[in-house]
């Protein structure tokens, strides 16, 4: 067994955190408010730092699930960051769903200091994170992912190295993009339903079997019937990764126009005050518009 950091509790890192100890790791945590690192500790009978560069003290492991470009710099940066505590030989994983340029730099950083980072965003959702069954998708040095990947076996169902540092978080971009399009199609296709007076849960029923089924018709679509947009990835946090497929897209010269497109009907429901509901919520635009 391992000696692991977990970084960040949020919706994400709190459940994995807790599938790291229960496969018998020795886990230590940190999180910018103290008391949830506090509670997580005294729930899992795990340790916590008051610093990233605390917590990190002799770990063999460190992952991290914040928020954003900064909050990742922020936790490992500096004189209380997570590299200046981390030794030579141990792995950074980072499940940050972030840039590839932020990604390469702060890989770039580690190695100078004998410390190896993958990059190692994630799929599934808060479910997935507490079920233990997320999808992961890692970038980084081929020797560094296998040593980590056992570690993240914890909580994964599926983890896969898709290439070197920064394939990890283009990989994720490829799925907040196919996740775009999807929810926009199935919200259309839930709205048209409705105005011709149709019941929507029969439609589904149906066309669930065939080629227009998906995951997000499975998980979402009684939620969406139903008016309720509290339960997953909220706007707000899908508007940040879209910002990063588009950002990413025009230096690659790829083109993205139903992706661009989704992001302005996603800025449509922050205005209707949708930053935290789910990212189904495109479908509560729709209705605004009638």
């Amino acid at each position: 067994m391992a000696k692991i950091a977990f970084l960040g509790l949020g919706v994400m890192g709190y459940p994995m955190a807790g599938h790291l100890k229960s496969a018998g790791h020795e886990v230590s945590v940190y999180n910018r408010t103290a008391a949830k690192a506090s509670a997580w500790a005294d729930a899992h009978g795990g340790t916590f730092g008051t610093t990233p560069r605390e917590a990190v003290a002799g770990a063999d492991f460190v992952m991290a699930c914040v928020g954003n470009d900064d909050d990742l710099r922020s936790v490992c940066l500096g004189a209380d960051g997570a590299f200046a505590g981390m030794e030579a030989g141990s792995v950074f994983v980072d499940h940050t769903t972030v840039s590839a340029q932020v990604t390469r730099e702060l890989y770039a950083t580690a190695a100078e200091t004998g410390v190896s980072f993958v990059d190692a965003p994630i799929s599934g959702g808060q479910a997935g994170a507490e079920n233990g069954v997320l999808s992961v998708m890692c970038g980084g040095d081929a020797d560094s992912y296998a040593r980590a990947e056992p570690i993240i076996a914890a909580y994964a169902r599926i983890c896969r190295r898709i290439g070197d540092s920064g394939a990890g978080q283009m990989t994720k971009m490829c799925n907040q993009i196919a996740i775009a399009g999807l929810v926009q199609g199935l919200s259309e296709a839930l709205h048209f339903a409705e105005k011709a007076g149709l019941d929507g849960r029969a439609v589904v029923e149906v066309i669930s079997q065939g080629a227009a089924g998906s995951w997000q018709m499975a998980n979402r679509y009684e939620t969406m019937l139903d008016d309720q947009f509290e339960h997953g990835f909220a706007v707000d946090w899908m508007r940040k990764d879209l910002g990063i497929c588009l950002s990413a897209a025009n230096e690659t010269g790829a083109s993205l126009p139903v992706t661009a497109l989704v992001d302005q009907f996603y800025k449509e429901v922050q205005k209707l005050g949708g930053g935290r509901w789910d990212t189904s919520s495109l479908l509560k635009r729709l209705r605004a518009l009638d």
